[in-house]
């Protein structure tokens, strides 16, 4: 697969572009760099395991089977010159816990760091890194709220503040937006609305909404789940 030192070459050339390095490539480090792939960003995926690399040989930007625990391997691929690097390491803490300090020791790129547990995303806080992540968490809530409603999709934006898309409820059809008074009387703000075969557009006050409409709402997320609920 040549050598360290092409790979290194390769790897700061990428590092000049748009582009992220991805260290751990199974199914949740595969399938971020590959949506980052699909959105124009070039990608350094990295893993020990060969079957892995194999797999995305040719669908990133460059993929190495390489030891993201030893310092001088993270520095003849060029990772220090990254912008940005995940550490999508699945069932080893330890090695998630090793990358994630030598990332930070390299004073490199932003960190980001998959945590399977609280336990995990306590300990990689602690080390200074800057966005943990918590997908299983992070799903599992998400499905939560749209098992409780006609919710189509929900985002929570922080805790207790939570956007959803949804059809609007009989009392909104055919009155103007500015008429409602709903944020006053459902404590909900709606931000964009989608006709049946249309796109997206920003909503005013002006806005007349049917019911076979879909809208994005944003507010409180005990609002919004409300807001939801209705028909």
């Amino acid at each position: 697969m040549g050598s360290f030192l092409s790979f290194g070459e390769t790897s700061k050339r990428i590092a000049e572009a748009d582009s992220v390095v991805v260290i751990g490539l199974g199914r949740f480090g595969a399938a971020v760099a590959l949506e980052l792939m699909a959105s124009g960003t070039e990608v350094l995926g990295i893993d020990a395991d060969e079957d892995r690399v194999q797999e995305l040989n040719g669908r990133l930007t460059q993929v190495v089977r390489a030891d993201a625990t030893k310092e001088e391997v993270l520095r003849q691929l060029a990772v220090h010159e990254f912008d940005r690097a995940i550490i999508a390491i699945s069932g080893d803490l330890k090695v998630s816990i090793l990358a994630a300090s030598l990332l930070l020791q390299l004073d490199g790129p932003v960190v980001w760091a998959k945590a399977t547990d609280d336990q995990h995303g306590r300990i990689l806080e602690q080390l200074g890194v800057q966005h943990v992540i918590y997908p299983e968490h992070d799903m599992g809530r998400r499905v939560a709220h749209l098992l409780r409603g006609a919710a189509k999709d929900y985002l929570e934006v922080d805790e207790g503040f939570a956007i959803v898309k949804v059809s609007p409820p009989a009392e909104l059809d055919g009155v103007p937006l500015g008429q409602t008074r709903l944020r006053e009387r459902r404590g909900v703000t709606i931000a964009a609305r989608k006709a049946v075969g249309g796109e997206w557009k920003p909503a005013d006050a002006e806005t007349i909404l049917r019911q076979d409409d879909t809208v994005l709402v944003f507010g409180p997320t005990r609002k919004v789940e409300a807001f939801a609920q209705l028909r």
